[in-house]
């Protein structure tokens, strides 16, 4: 089943339209918790590319860590996730919405990337944990993120 895309959000959107960019060889798996699952399965029953694969909830913490050191590459914000790839070495881009990379919290991965809005925002970092709504309403933070600067980071 699939929702019309004006009743998705905007970030389920974007995670959408990540996805049906990735080349159809690469298999990508969506990870999480049990909270996570029906966003999840909402991405993946709108996504065109029917490589990805719902996991949310249904791996352990040491699966997860596992499975994301064999990825190609591991996409994460500012969360625990971004550890689990840094303690594994596994290929990480971090991607920074509210929080910032110099709060000292960044991936320590031998190949990892930051990625962030290209321009500074003044009420940018709102947060030392982050927020998922905007406290001034816009969350250009999270928005003026481009694809491009995403698919950047997968090593070809």
């Amino acid at each position: 089943m699939t929702a019309d895309t004006n009743t998705l959000d905007r970030e389920e959107n974007k995670k959408i339209e990540l996805i049906d960019k990735f080349d159809p060889a690469y298999k990508i798996y969506l990870l999480g918790g049990k909270d996570n699952f029906d966003e999840c399965e909402l991405i993946t029953n709108n996504s065109k590319n029917k490589n990805a694969i719902v996991l949310a909830g249904k791996l352990s913490f040491l699966q997860s860590a596992a499975l994301m050191k064999g990825a190609t590459m591991n996409y994460v914000n500012d969360s625990a996730p971004m550890h689990f790839a840094s303690a594994m070495n596994a290929p990480v881009t971090a991607v920074y919405c509210s929080t910032i990379p110099g709060f000292g919290f960044g991936p320590l991965s031998d190949i990892s990337h930051i990625v962030e809005i290209e321009k500074p925002l003044s009420c940018r970092p709102c947060g030392l944990h982050g927020y998922k709504a905007c406290p001034k309403s816009h969350f250009k933070c999270a928005k003026e993120i481009t694809q491009e600067q995403l698919l950047n980071t997968i090593p070809y």
